[in-house]
């Protein structure tokens, strides 16, 4: 039986497409993005933060700086580059993101939990976030369904997706999504073996189900 973080990595693999520009990070991502060009989408295009374009790396890499990611790429850019021409040149197709908290409007907040001015815990901030999910047409968030992670409204608004940017949360147990256009993230996928009220018990306001038709039988 799949762990839940490999259902997880599973989901996100689905929802990528063949021929996307797709930013990605190490860990979950970059393997979620490798099973989909083994799967189903073989002409991904992999864009690394640190300047690879293209990127075939030979091996799973250990940080965004980690020569394999050169190795087989088209391209190799300077971060200023990357930022300028490629993510806020609007090329993202899709890209992943980390947050440590994320609000009923598809909101990220990667900066403080608590009042701002004394944080119960300091985060490492944007980073790269803003302007990255400011710019994707798509923004894909891995994380653990837990309550905490998902209050009604963030602490701090680290980055804010556009109306127009798709936003999708690939939790352990189930998919949320903020279609393009919407106003709130709503249950659009129920993993096997879970159901409403258990996704619900973890969300920290009303949760809207649209469930995708392959996943009508895991809402029982």
């Amino acid at each position: 039986m799949s762990s839940p973080r490999d259902r997880m990595i599973d989901a996100a693999a689905q929802r990528l497409r063949d021929h996307e520009v797709v930013l990605v990070g190490v860990g979950a991502p970059v393997i979620a993005a490798n099973r989909a060009r083994e799967r189903h989408a073989p002409n991904l295009q992999l864009v690394f933060e640190s300047g690879a374009v293209g990127a075939v790396p030979s091996r799973p890499p250990l940080s965004i700086g980690d020569p394999t990611l050169v190795s087989g790429a088209l391209a190799s850019l300077s971060l200023a580059d990357v930022f300028s021409y490629v993510i806020e040149g609007g090329r993202i197709d899709t890209a992943f993101v980390g947050a440590a908290e994320i609000d009923r409007s598809g909101r990220l907040n990667t900066t403080a939990i608590g009042k701002y001015d004394s944080p119960t815990s300091r985060l490492p901030g944007s980073g790269g976030a803003a302007e990255i999910v400011a710019f994707s047409k798509r923004v894909v968030v891995l994380t653990a369904l837990e309550l905490r992670r998902f209050p009604e409204r963030v602490g701090f608004v680290t980055s804010d997706p556009p109306t127009s940017t798709e936003v999708v949360v690939v939790t352990d147990r189930a998919v949320l999504t903020r279609p393009p256009g919407g106003d709130e993230l709503m249950l659009t996928e129920l993993y096997e073996g879970e159901t409403f009220d258990a996704v619900q018990a973890e969300i920290g306001w009303p949760l809207q189900a649209k469930l995708e038709p392959h996943t009508m039988e895991g809402a029982a």
